[in-house]
């Protein structure tokens, strides 16, 4: 199959580039998506009175636009190298950042509607939104935790694939010091989600689920960082 048929860009990028006569630049890209979000958050918050809703929506519409801006990031450190063509296809090509977030967006949901409420304790979806859940306010969160799993499987998918192309492949200084960063950006992204931790200290299953998927980004990011230090100790030894 020829390499023309493949994107060389995420997802997320496709959709803001396919816009039909609009040409937004990134920052200003990222910029009306925390603003569109968290305006909504917040007037949705104050109509019904969930001020718990409003900080816990908050902090996923940063992690969300972080993540935005790291897709970004990765994305432009990448296609500004010579990289590997088949590396590029893997990481863009496949899409397989979709179907992640659609295994984690679908694990969210059956956490919260069927395995929480079933367990002792305030379910966590009535303790941000009240016994009885107004229909906007579901509707904006489960737009919100999308948002999240799409940048969550991106994420997965950013670490595994820069680890087989670290062991796969040698590059040049210049390359190796892109992809470096690119995958430093990754970890960060990765990091950044902590932030969910503080609301989900009394859900054991879904702190461990969050913390493990940090804890396993950054183990593997690490590892083709590593292996990348150790391309340039070796070429500078040959040297």
């Amino acid at each position: 199959m020829s390499g023309s048929r493949y994107s060389e860009s995420w997802v997320y990028e496709g959709i803001i580039g396919a816009l039909p006569g609009i040409d937004i630049h990134p920052a200003t890209a990222l910029a009306i998506q925390f603003l569109l979000f968290e305006t909504a958050v917040l007037v949705v918050a104050f109509v019904y009175g969930l001020p718990e809703a409003a900080l816990a929506g908050t902090v996923a519409v940063i992690v969300a636009t972080v993540g935005s801006a790291e897709l970004l990031r990765i994305g432009n450190r990448i296609r500004s190298q010579h990289a590997p063509a088949a590396y590029r296809r893997f990481l863009f090509g496949s899409n397989i950042e979709v179907v992640l977030a659609v295994l984690a967006y679908i694990g969210l949901v059956t956490y919260l509607f069927v395995f929480d409420p079933r367990q002792a304790g305030t379910p966590l979806v009535e303790s941000l939104l009240g016994s009885e859940p107004p229909l906007v306010a579901v509707y904006l969160m489960l737009l919100i935790l999308w948002d999240v799993c799409y940048r969550i499987g991106a994420g997965w998918w950013a670490s595994v694939a820069a680890l087989w192309r670290t062991v796969r492949y040698e590059f040049d200084a210049e390359t190796r010091a892109a992809l470096f960063r690119a995958d430093l950006d990754t970890a960060v992204f990765g990091l950044v989600q902590l932030a969910f931790l503080p609301f989900l200290l009394n859900r054991p299953v879904l702190f461990a689920a969050v913390f493990g998927h940090v804890v396993a980004v950054v183990v593997v990011t690490g590892l083709s960082l590593f292996l990348l230090s150790r391309q340039r100790a070796k070429r500078y030894a040959v040297e």
